[in-house]
């Protein structure tokens, strides 16, 4: 069945807009996604294992929101500073040994200034060691589908084997923006200041762009400069990773040439709202003959601008549907198509759970149901 997507009932088509090929970036490494529909719109090198410097901090940030969201720790809790934290080297927040410091000023240190001192006590904190802490790292790279990263460490350090990629660190970012967002306001923090010394957010974009506010930098020789960025124009929001540029400049206009571009040529529509009913397919044997269908999420798509006339959605919706079912149940797919290029596929659910109807009801289905596929076998 062919169906318009709700946000093109009212749609007028516009003029065409010519899209040019992605940018080529000065960087060895790129990747640009919508972060709602989850559709690249660049990449190049995107699954290479790099080393990420500080982009590690990345999952050590998301393994202290996921435990504060959880309710395991609390923001005031205090983490005692030992002396392997305090002498850790590289970026640092400048806790002392021996002292006690609060979660909440420790992720700010970790998100804000990069602070590898922070990131080492948190480690400790939260899985006794940063070895452990590593290991846990892992753990949720694999979960999150992860497949070309590898931590050693909570830092970023170099250590041969620890590598990452611009996928990889995308996916992570997305998971960060999505599912702690009570959080997500750290990563557009400009400056941090603990006893007594401020010190600046390295995010140029942050200062340069307002629709920017996220999410991290990160620089070793062995790694160059990188960043992870992420902006929000009207409602549409990009991801951007870029890693190996020569400098802390060209990390910035890189990625600016990034998200201008996904941002000029690329528009993301709501084509349904989760519960919205798509279809009313007959169901037998039920208390009701008719089931409610439709899709358990936002349904978007990021489509070049000027090309939204264009999107069709089909459902393909499971035949001879029986009682009993279950809100949420599977019942069929939903193909979303500009023009002749397929650009998303979405589950098509039961909204609405039904029980089977009475004896008397389902043998009267029955019959109805035999002369239906009956006289539909005719017509084959």
């Amino acid at each position: 069945m062919l169906v318009v997507p709700q946000a093109l009932a009212q749609a007028v088509p516009a003029p065409q807009t010519m899209i040019p090929a992605p940018p080529q970036l000065a960087a060895k490494s790129w990747i640009l996604m919508d972060a709602d529909s989850g559709r690249v719109l660049a990449e190049h090198n995107a699954d290479e294992r790099l080393p990420p410097a500080s982009l590690t901090k990345l999952m050590t940030a998301y393994l202290v929101e996921r435990e504060l969201d959880r309710g395991n720790i609390k923001p005031s809790d205090t983490v005692p500073i030992s002396e392997r934290a305090w002498r850790t080297g590289g970026s640092k927040m400048f806790i002392e040994v021996d002292t006690l410091v609060a979660v909440e000023d420790l992720l700010q240190g970790i998100i804000v200034v990069s602070g590898n001192d922070a990131s080492v006590a948190m480690a400790e904190h939260l899985a006794g060691g940063e070895r452990p802490f590593a290991d846990l790292m892992n753990q949720h790279a694999t979960r999150l589908g992860m497949h070309n990263t590898h931590y050693v460490n909570a830092t970023g350090l170099p250590d041969e084997n620890h590598f990452s990629s611009a996928r990889d660190l995308l996916l992570l970012s997305q998971h960060i923006i999505n599912d702690y967002p009570a959080h997500y306001a750290t990563y557009a923090q400009k400056e941090y200041a603990y006893g007594g010394i401020k010190q600046p957010n390295r995010n140029r974009l942050l200062w340069r762009d307002a629709s920017v506010d996220g999410l991290k930098t990160g620089w070793t020789e062995e790694a160059g400069y990188c960043l992870v960025a992420s902006a929000k124009r009207d409602e549409m929001r990009l991801i951007s990773v870029v890693m190996g540029t020569e400098s802390e400049e060209a990390r910035a206009q890189e990625t600016q040439k990034l998200l201008s571009y996904g941002f000029r040529y690329f528009e993301t529509l709501k084509l349904y709202e989760q519960g919205a009913v798509l279809n009313t397919p007959r169901i037998w044997g039920g208390e009701k003959n008719e089931l409610r269908v439709g899709v358990d999420d936002d349904v978007q798509m990021t489509v070049p601008r000027a090309r939204n006339d264009q999107l069709t959605a089909r459902l393909d919706i499971r035949a001879d549907i029986e009682a009993p079912i279950q809100a949420g149940d599977n019942v069929g797919v939903m193909e979303v198509r500009l023009g002749d290029e397929v650009v998303g596929e979405r589950p098509l659910v039961a909204l609405e759970s039904i029980e089977e109807g009475g004896l008397f009801k389902r043998l009267f289905d029955q019959v109805r149901r035999f002369f239906s596929n009956l006289i539909a076998g005719w017509f084959d």
